[in-house]
């Protein structure tokens, strides 16, 4: 029994309401994106994609808004249905690090790696040691692109007095969802700021967090990853899962982009704040990471100063971290109010105003052992 649907709401809506196993779609099917077709596989349904054997351009678009297996208008049945069977076969849910939105020619070429740059509510100071550890990276050869995902308080181009009225992050969601971001695409949204950095900025006012969906994220940060050696993402501290949208699949969730970003990353540096509450929510957030099956590649306290936590404040709290956080090997930052606020006015990075400061030498040695 098959149900022809006249647009693609009423195809989703057919797709809540179980009413197919395959929806069949057209490289001309108005509305339809990236979001739709995960909507429809998170809904168990398979998607099989209708084109024409000449119809190159229309195939390469279904490709990367994740359709798998394709089929001619006039294919005879037995084509047919083996084409429904592949569709049914492809995971509804894909895999961590599968490469589902990239073709195999990308997967071939991909070679950069994703750093989460995460940390507690609080501004312990994440778009800081964010940005300065992506000029790091950069500092030592590497090409970088420093991408802010935050949806709560975007501000990594302040940081770097980059213009933000048409935020690159939302611009490369929004080709994502169309099947039209490629290497080529996001180069021209993502400016260099410095030799070998360029970033992609974050959202100028948080309102416009549903523009962030999970499959644009994703895909996102597979493109960056292919024309660079580091994607350095800042995300939101919020890791709550949406309790009362958890029960529809279809809902955007504000907390997906960081979420997301968490699930792609290959590691997860981590940024707490260098007083008693910071520390606190600090070895929390620790434990929350913890039951999300990610790779801590740092544990960073920042502003840390003797009035906040007593003396000798670096063995202090690398005792209390090891003892209650498992934390042998913290990167501990000292208060540097003068040299960090300099950086921040001048709209650049530490090593341009205070290479020798402790500081900067504490987040350098972040870089250097995320590189190996």
């Amino acid at each position: 029994m098959g149900r022809r649907c006249v647009d693609l709401p009423d195809l989703l809506a057919a797709a809540h309401a179980r009413l197919g196993d395959v929806a069949l779609v057209s490289p001309r099917l108005r509305g339809l994106d990236l979001s739709a077709v995960r909507d429809l596989r998170l809904g168990s349904v398979g998607v099989l994609g209708v084109v024409d054997p000449d119809d190159e351009a229309g195939e390469a678009m279904l490709r990367q808004l994740g359709v798998r297996t394709f089929v001619a208008p006039d294919a005879p049945a037995a084509d047919l249905y083996g084409a429904v069977v592949g569709a049914l076969a492809v995971p509804s849910v894909p895999s961590d690090g599968d490469g589902d939105d990239l073709t195999e020619e990308d997967e071939i070429t991909r070679r950069g790696q994703v750093v989460a740059v995460w940390g507690p509510a609080g501004a312990p100071g994440r778009t800081t040691v964010a940005v300065n550890l992506a000029a790091e990276l950069a500092l030592g050869g590497r090409e970088v692109v420093l991408v802010d995902v935050d949806t709560q308080a975007a501000s990594v181009a302040q940081h770097l007095a980059i213009l933000d009225e048409a935020p690159g992050v939302a611009a490369a969601c929004r080709a994502a969802e169309h099947g039209t971001l490629d290497v080529t695409s996001f180069g021209r949204l993502a400016p260099e700021v410095l030799p070998r950095l360029r970033v992609l900025t974050g959202l100028p006012s948080p309102d416009r967090w549903p523009e962030l969906r999970s499959g644009a994220i994703e895909r996102m940060l597979e493109v960056a990853r292919l024309d660079c050696d580091v994607v350095v993402v800042d995300c939101a501290s919020c890791l709550e899962d949406d309790d009362e949208l958890s029960y529809d699949t279809v809902a955007p969730r504000r907390n997906m982009a960081a979420l997301t970003a968490l699930d792609v990353a290959d590691q997860v540096v981590v940024v707490g704040a260098g007083d008693p509450v910071g520390l606190q929510r600090l070895v929390r957030g620790l434990q929350d990471l913890a039951g999300r099956d990610v790779e801590i590649g740092g544990v960073v306290v920042n502003r840390l100063r003797a009035s906040a936590v007593g003396a000798r404040p670096m063995s202090r709290v690398q005792s209390l971290l090891e003892r209650f956080g498992g934390v042998e090997a913290p990167v501990l930052v000292p208060l540097d109010v003068e040299r960090v606020d300099a950086a921040l006015l001048a709209g650049t990075v530490l090593h341009d105003v205070a290479a020798d400061a402790p500081v900067r030498h504490a987040i350098a040695s972040v870089a250097a052992a995320l590189v190996g």
